[in-house]
């Protein structure tokens, strides 16, 4: 089958405690046009970005990123509201760039709520309402995995964000 067209993607993000006051995120991007890996260090309490580095092996976009140069921006950000915006503005340019570092963002929020998860009902109903409760809680948690995505029993009563 000659000029069959093919594309799959891996994404995978992983966070590490390294110590009581620094947190690691990293994320990677491997598909048929990119190879590419990010990772933040984050200081605790405060979330703070306090480094960033990252790489792309393989990149057919429009131009091959500058992580380097462009990283530099991100430090000191807090991970927290707003963050979006202000990675976007920092280094929107170089949109996969962006996109790796709020998934390392957002790999951080994820993992403060394993400790909630832990203590989730036995009964089913009342973990679904346990679970819509902590995405209406807090709106970041929407699409961030399948139990949160639309279409998700789960999430049918929550307003998409915009």
């Amino acid at each position: 089958m000659p000029n069959t067209l093919c594309f799959s993607r891996n994404r995978s993000v992983n966070v590490m405690k390294i110590d009581d006051k620094t947190m690691k995120s990293s994320c990677r991007i491997q598909d048929t046009l990119t190879d590419a890996f990010t990772q933040i260090t984050v200081g605790l309490p405060d979330l703070e970005i306090v480094s960033a580095v990252g790489e792309f092996n393989r990149y057919l976009g429009n131009s091959f990123p500058q992580s380097d140069k462009a990283l530099q921006k991100i430090k000191g950000v807090r991970i927290g509201s707003g963050m979006l915006k202000i990675i976007n503005g920092l280094i929107g340019e170089h949109k996969e760039l962006a996109f790796m570092i709020e998934e390392c963002c957002h790999g951080i929020i994820l993992s403060f709520t394993k400790d909630t998860l832990k203590d989730l009902p036995e009964d089913v109903n009342l973990r679904r309402d346990t679970f819509a409760g902590m995405v209406k809680e807090n709106i970041r948690l929407y699409n961030r995995c399948a139990a949160f995505a639309p279409g998700s029993s789960i999430v049918k009563d929550i307003d998409a964000p915009q």
